[in-house]
């Protein structure tokens, strides 16, 4: 009888565990650290949302895995009035954060071992670790046609992507769904940041929208956050959509597995997704955080490169390579990520969120002008 190999045999050490000790010299500083190495929400959650959690808050029964009507209407009627989507009746599902999704999406679909999944060559972790807890063997690569003989089953499109910020146009997009839909694969496209453009000649556009797709979300996937559009991070409220079928499927196996948003969190999903007004004026307050902080680290010699779109600016300095750059902010009390936690591609540049709260972030622009 074989030995049991655990799952954590496959997985790669949690890479902001390295982290622990420039955080601890950034929290050193007199006035205290300036985290802008994790892009969680710090601003209040809408009092409309809170409502609508507390007004569902008396919910004794099973909610159900599909999401109310309401929901998945509410969901449709988003995905159409603010990014020229429209998606068929029972094609979206909602999801526990978009972070669970991605981490078992290759499993939900069946992939396994002699399966390959691409993912870009910058990238959140957590499509190569998705891969690895089915056993399949992720890709990073940026070009498909350069893929061996191996059997692709499913390949990851970030666009606005996390770390660069940078967005991919419709006539790119095109070629990935056109490439995928000839070797029989699935694409699975992260839209978590699709609220967030910041310039005009770089508008984000989700792989379901009829310029990219030709009007058929077949073997297309788009998931869809409500973390930073209405800072509901706490809440894990997220959702995927596209083609009928595989929404279908991926609801059938949830149901066994019982993975399930608690009622009053599709509640306030609910009440995020029709109202447009709170998420308008968060994007403002990010706006102005992200034009000061550009600001700063140009005038203190860092590079800003990509960061069209999205909560991060993508710096690198001529004296330091990535884990230098850390250490180098970490002196002045400022928290960042290294470029090197999103593929070898990375080094050389850091991550900078701009998710702070404005007297951080003013402090960090200070610091930056010393």
């Amino acid at each position: 009888m074989g030995e049991r190999r655990p799952v954590t045999d496959r997985l790669p050490t949690f890479p902001w565990d390295r982290l622990t000790p420039y955080k601890t010299t950034a929290a050193a500083h007199p006035d205290g650290i300036v985290d802008l190495s994790v892009g969680t929400p710090v601003d209040p959650v809408p009092a409309n949302l809170r409502e609508a959690l507390a007004a569902a808050a008396d919910s004794p029964g099973y909610p159900l895995t599909w999401g109310t009507p309401e929901l998945r209407a509410s969901i449709q009627g988003w995905l159409e009035r603010r990014h020229g989507v429209r998606v068929a009746d029972g094609a979206v599902l909602p999801t526990v954060g978009s972070k669970e999704l991605v981490a078992w999406l290759p499993t939900l679909l069946g992939l396994g071992e002699g399966d390959t999944v691409v993912l870009p060559e910058l990238a959140y972790p957590t499509y190569d670790v998705g891969a690895r807890i089915a056993g399949a063997t992720p890709v990073a690569t940026d070009g498909l046609t350069a893929l061996g003989p191996a059997p692709v089953r499913l390949v990851w499109v970030n666009s606005p992507a996390n770390p660069t910020g940078r967005v991919l146009g419709k006539d790119h997009l095109r070629k990935v769904v056109a490439w995928a839909r000839e070797h029989g694969a699935i694409v699975a496209s992260d839209e978590c940041y699709l609220d967030l453009g910041w310039e005009e000649d770089a508008e984000p556009i989700s792989i379901l929208h009829p310029d990219v797709c030709g009007g058929s979300h077949e073997n297309l996937l788009a998931v869809h956050s409500l973390s930073k559009r209405s800072n509901l991070a706490g809440y894990r409220a997220a959702f995927v959509a596209g083609d009928p079928e595989l929404v279908a499927e991926l609801l059938a196996v949830r149901k066994h597995a019982g993975m399930i948003v608690p009622a009053p969190v599709q509640a306030a999903m609910r009440a995020a997704l029709d109202d447009d007004a709170h998420a308008a004026e968060q994007k403002e307050r990010y706006r102005a955080r992200r034009a000061r902080l550009r600001a700063a680290f140009e005038s203190a010699g860092w590079r800003i490169e990509h960061s069209q779109a999205g909560l991060y600016l993508w710096a690198s300095h001529p004296d330091h390579d990535s884990w230098g750059a850390v250490g180098a902010l970490a002196e002045r009390g400022v928290l960042v990520a290294p470029g090197a936690f999103y593929g070898t591609a990375g080094e050389g540049h850091v991550r900078v969120a701009f998710t702070a709260t404005d007297e951080r972030v003013e402090a960090a622009v200070e610091r930056l002008a010393k």
